[in-house]
């Protein structure tokens, strides 16, 4: 006996109607990620040491921002989508669902803080330059 009928065979969604896109939002965030790390770590590499005003010169450049920006939203996404697969598989009730509240609203807490410090730093670049 299926469980799943033809139709939702041939559209690929399960029970939940998510699970493939919440695979390939974690498939996508990953390879992103994979990509982004090494320029991430070299980007942070070259600021270490240097004194408060070239740091913030350094990240008010669009090259060093951008990556930064966007090693930062890509990774609170994946963490977001991560974190919510843990929680299902271990938390229930209203536990469960006070932890995936925690989570997206610590995720994009940091999206918001670090969107928010590259902005400052960007402009706070145009300023002293």
């Amino acid at each position: 006996m299926r469980y799943i009928t033809p139709r939702k065979a041939a559209e690929g969604l399960g029970s939940a109607h998510s699970g493939t896109q919440h695979h390939w939002a974690m498939t996508v965030t990953g390879v992103a990620l994979a990509i982004l790390t090494p320029l991430f770590m070299i980007v942070i590499a070259r600021a270490i040491g240097l004194p408060r005003e070239l740091v913030l010169a350094y990240f008010g450049r669009p090259f060093q921002a951008l990556i930064t920006g966007f090693f930062i939203i890509v990774g609170m996404l994946h963490f977001i989508k991560g974190t919510r697969i843990m929680i299902d598989d271990y938390f229930q009730g209203g536990v469960r669902k006070a932890a995936v509240i925690i989570s997206v609203i610590f995720g994009w807490a940091v999206i918001a803080l670090t969107v928010y410090a590259l902005a400052r730093m960007g402009l706070g670049a145009i300023v002293v330059l």
